[in-house]
């Protein structure tokens, strides 16, 4: 369940807007709690299906270890340089861990999809290459924040 957006509606994007958005950009900044409490944020290229953030992480990574002992996170996707070009998004909720770990090509029925988005999207390739030191992370946000201050010049 996708919690409402409460404040900021003016410059929330809207469901089409969003999933165009998330579709287009490349980049996310992924948020996570460390065991001592210490929050830890890095950067990954993400693909998006139209309902959930696919994540292809290293798994002998700080971001790995703290999902592994709490699936918490919290994503921002955005964009913008000018105050009047800033767009972006929060997405939030638990991270899923789909297919082997570390992933090396196994048939997955499940990964078909984003497999096939993340490879075109991130290499231009039509299958995903696998490396054996990545797996995939899937958030089906719980909670979405978006912004558009472009809307902020239209009356």
């Amino acid at each position: 369940m996708t919690v409402a957006q409460r404040r900021g509606r003016r410059i929330m994007m809207t469901p089409g807007e969003l999933d165009a958005f998330l579709t287009a950009q490349r980049t996310c900044r992924v948020a996570t709690v460390s065991a001592d409490g210490t929050p830890h944020v890095s950067t990954l290229w993400f693909a998006w299906d139209g309902a959930s953030l696919w994540l292809y992480s290293v798994v002998r990574s700080r971001r790995w270890a703290d999902l592994r002992r709490d699936p918490r996170v919290a994503i921002v996707i955005d964009t913008g340089e000018e105050y009047d070009e800033l767009r972006g998004a929060e997405l939030s909720g638990r991270v899923e861990f789909v297919g082997e770990v570390p992933r090396t090509g196994e048939l997955c029925a499940e990964l078909d999809l984003p497999e096939t988005l993340f490879a075109r999207k991130h290499f231009r390739l039509e299958e995903m290459p696998h490396d054996g030191r990545h797996a995939w992370l899937r958030l089906t946000p719980e909670k979405v924040v978006s912004w558009d201050f472009r809307k902020l010049a239209s009356p």
